[in-house]
């Protein structure tokens, strides 16, 4: 679909701010490298997909390399009150995803960025954890984002339900591990071994051995 908005929704990458269930055993710095190593994946991953647009939904200072991409600032707010302005204020189909998958390729998103029949309205991306690592819209509608909890193990569930109610008709994606802790960390890396985060990772392990393996 040639009219298609990618977009990925991020914050800056500061220690103590992001990626805080890591620490301990992280420290926050490290922590924060992870965090942009898998942003920068991301990006790398959205640049290779075919879009119309393509937006970085952003909480705090851009990053400097992110010039290909629309940068929007996100409002105030809870995190279901940001994602339904974003859904409100972009125009023709939206595939949203988030910066804590960096072992996603493009055919994790084949369906949103390249198919959809008549019979589907939204794809969503459920996350191991409960969550959702993918939300898309033929027709970006807010509604069907604000008032669902997130953070909870319930959050994925709820969102699905919540496009359902809606009216809308629903394809699955992949569940998805997304990186909230260290276990998921080396799950990940594994998974997607020759990109930033994982060299990230591995440079870690060699310069604290108490964390190889």
């Amino acid at each position: 679909m040639t009219a298609l908005t990618i977009a990925v929704v991020a914050k800056q990458c500061l220690p103590g701010r992001v990626k805080t269930r890591l620490t301990p055993p992280l420290r926050p710095e490290e922590a924060a490298r992870l965090a942009q190593a898998s942003l920068d994946d991301t990006l790398d991953l959205v640049r290779s997909i075919p879009a119309a647009r393509r937006v970085l939904f952003f909480a705090g200072d851009a990053p400097t390399d992110a010039g290909d991409f629309d940068v929007l600032a996100q409002p105030d707010g809870g995190l279901d009150e940001r994602l339904g302005h974003l859904f409100d204020v972009i125009e023709g189909p939206l595939l949203l995803i988030g910066m804590d998958t960096p072992q996603l390729t493009p055919a994790d998103l084949t369906g949103p960025a390249t198919a959809w029949p008549g019979s589907v309205d939204a794809w969503f991306g459920p996350a191991l954890d409960g969550g959702f690592w993918a939300l898309a819209m033929r027709e970006p509608d807010g509604s069907m984002i604000r008032g669902v909890r997130m953070s909870a193990p319930s959050t994925g569930r709820e969102q699905r339900a919540r496009l359902a109610a809606g009216g809308q008709r629903v394809a699955d994606l992949a569940t998805v591990r997304d990186v909230d802790h260290v276990e998921d960390v080396r799950h990940v890396a594994a998974l997607a071994p020759h990109g930033r985060f994982a060299a990230v990772w591995r440079d870690m392990q060699r310069t604290d051995t108490r964390r190889a393996g």
